[in-house]
């Protein structure tokens, strides 16, 4: 179940990097007026294929954890940005709250899967040590 879900999450940042380069003006709504959608779009592209491609990848499976969190984190106040606007992007105020607990939880898979990888890495190297 764990791996599905890492798979899961993989997909959707692959995809979606991928959608940030071929479809960039369904996401410029979502991108704050003082941000040039062009260099977000590329952005967060870049990172989303190379967190995606980590996850997937068992050598940097625990990388991938620690920066899909830092990707949500900097999602984070983009998102609540967009909340508070008057018409979300992302449609109704409700699903644009949704959005930011889901990514609380993101943060927290992201934040879990580094600490348990940092703390089994701790334990083996005190076993053959």
């Amino acid at each position: 179940m764990k791996q599905l879900l890492t798979y899961f999450l993989a997909g959707i940042l692959l995809l979606s990097s991928i959608g940030h380069l071929a479809m960039p003006a369904f996401y410029a709504p979502m991108i704050p007026e003082f941000i040039t959608p062009l260099l977000a779009n590329i952005l967060a592209a870049i990172a989303e294929l190379v967190i995606g491609v980590a996850l997937l990848l068992p050598r940097y499976h625990r990388l991938g954890r620690l920066g899909f969190m830092f990707l949500m984190l900097a999602f984070l106040p983009v998102h609540v940005w967009d909340a508070l606007k008057e018409s979300p992007a992302i449609g109704p105020h409700l699903v644009a709250y949704l959005r930011i607990g889901i990514q609380f939880l993101f943060i927290y898979w992201g934040w879990k899967g580094w600490n348990q990888y940092a703390t089994s890495s701790a334990v083996e190297t005190k076993s053959t040590s």
